[in-house]
């Protein structure tokens, strides 16, 4: 596991660290109270990809696309089981980077059996800056 402590403005150094341990895509879910900066961290990350969108959490419509290969997701209101009920896991075998807001660990554990590389962002509050604690140990070597 790894720790970073970062302003909003740094939020760059973990988009690299995990663009190296993903390099071909795949699921990142992202763990955190309420304002915590879940949708923040995606939306540093489509700037970072020359996307320049406005992202807002998509927790009433399920589902955001960014560009051609950024998705993103919110299972807050729904859970898991609505979320595969509606056929999301197709989704989420897409090429692309998959931001998942509130993934739980059946979802880790279901995207592990159908072998999608699936990486864990908690993200902690400290005043000013975060603490992003990364999760590797579900991606296959």
């Amino acid at each position: 596991m790894k720790e970073f402590i970062l302003a909003k403005e740094e939020l760059s150094h973990l988009i690299k660290e995990l663009m190296q341990l993903l390099p071909n895509g795949g699921v990142i879910i992202l763990r955190g109270d309420l304002a915590a900066g879940k949708t923040t961290f995606v939306s540093t990350f489509t700037k970072e990809f020359g996307i320049d969108e406005s992202v807002t959490s998509p927790t009433f419509s399920l589902q955001q696309c960014y560009g051609e290969n950024i998705f993103h997701y919110d299972i807050y209101n729904h859970g898991v089981e609505h979320f595969l009920a509606l056929g999301m896991l197709e989704e989420l075998e897409r090429d692309g980077y998959h931001f998942v807001e509130w993934g739980d660990k059946a979802l880790i554990s279901i995207l592990e059996s159908a072998e999608i590389p699936v990486l864990v962002i908690d993200i902690e509050k400290l005043d000013e800056k975060r603490l992003y604690r990364i999760d590797d140990a579900h991606i296959k070597s």
